[in-house]
């Protein structure tokens, strides 16, 4: 690409005490990552060379204390703190999880104001991150407010796609939040997402239930029969390509999902740990349906490992590759959609 061509990729650092400077340290390591992009990790200078020095990273930096100083063919960190930090891999941490809201909100500045194009956000811990200044459940809550639109967890792979009706939702509350309302709204966003970011002309759509074998015909709850059949009924009444609801028990392991697009959980797990299972260390978290684009890998803080150099950047990688990807995909799907007589008559 010319120079200055470089999709800017901003990147929040997440809990500074878990794996997420390890992925990105690893991720960008390899020099052939600038080719594709621009980086620009949200943190402080001094924070990440206390992580190349941990884990003996031969990578280097480019320190910056304004965004209009991103140099391209650099790592770049702007400096969003001055003081030192004290990590302690492995703990939770209340003064840490500040530090990654400071990040996460100078990011989400820079993307509003587009000097970066697209966010890529390392994992945080969402009991740390609370404070009376910052009371979200997590990243794509936060995003959803700053940035408007209907936002939608989105677990993607090449092979895979899968949305949610409810993410961060107990159980027990999961049937009284999912209304036709919410369903229609849900399959709105994953098709536009589809067709805008993925370039799938006509997708085709799956529809988890929500009771065990889709309520069994009323036997094993109702909220199939009365909620989401007659909903879903009405959407393909509009001509968009929508089935279900399917038994979630057999829908994987029967590899059904291979006929469709995209599918839709009714709630996190029934969607995750099918997703993990079959594509860990290769997903992605998309947020669909924001006016920008934000990534993230589809693991979370691993303290287990974190400081032991044992991370695996396979999936903040991908991260980073699917954000260029989409971006790429809306800028193509909006030149494409210009309305070409408007345009014809504005050179008369």
């Amino acid at each position: 690409m010319k120079k200055g061509e470089l999709i800017k990729v901003g990147i929040s650092v997440g809990d500074l005490n878990g794996i997420g400077a390890e992925v990105i340290l690893k991720t960008f390591e390899d020099s052939r990552m600038l080719e594709f992009c621009t980086p620009v990790i949200f943190a402080s200078i001094k924070t990440m060379s206390f992580f190349k020095k941990h884990l003996d990273s031969p990578i280097n930096f480019h320190g910056i204390n304004d965004i209009s100083q991103i140099v391209e063919g650099k790592v770049n960190v702007l400096n969003v703190w001055k003081e030192n930090v004290n990590i302690e891999f492995g703990k939770e941490d209340n003064e840490i999880g500040l530090f990654a809201v400071k990040s996460l909100e100078k990011a989400t500045e820079a993307l509003k104001n587009d000097t970066i194009d697209v966010l890529v956000t390392a994992p945080i811990n969402k009991l740390t991150i609370q404070s009376d200044d910052f009371k979200f459940p997590g990243h794509t809550n936060y995003l959803a407010k700053e940035l408007g639109g209907t936002s939608l967890m989105f677990m993607v792979t090449e092979e895979l796609k899968v949305g949610l009706l409810t993410d961060h939702v107990p159980v027990k509350d999961v049937s009284k939040h999912i209304t036709s309302k919410l369903i229609t709204e849900k399959v709105e966003t994953v098709y536009n997402s589809l067709v805008q970011d993925f370039r799938i002309n006509k997708p085709r759509i799956a529809i988890l239930g929500i009771n065990p074998h889709a309520g069994d015909n009323g036997v094993i709850g109702e909220e199939d029969d009365t909620v989401v059949k007659p909903t879903l009924e009405k959407i393909r009444e509009k001509g968009k390509l929508v089935y279900g609801p399917y038994s979630a028990d057999s829908f994987f392991g029967s590899k059904n999902y291979k006929n469709f697009d995209a599918v839709i959980a009714s709630y996190h797990d029934q969607g995750l740990i099918p997703f993990k299972t079959i594509t860990f260390g290769d997903g992605v978290n998309y947020t669909a349906g924001l006016s920008k684009v934000r990534t993230s890998p589809d693991h979370g803080t691993a303290f287990e490992i974190a400081g032991k150099g044992k991370a695996d950047e396979g999936s903040f990688k991908e991260a980073v590759f699917m954000a260029i990807k989409i971006f790429k995909n809306r800028k193509e799907y909006r030149k494409l959609s210009k309305n070409p007589l408007k345009t014809s008559s504005q050179k008369i």
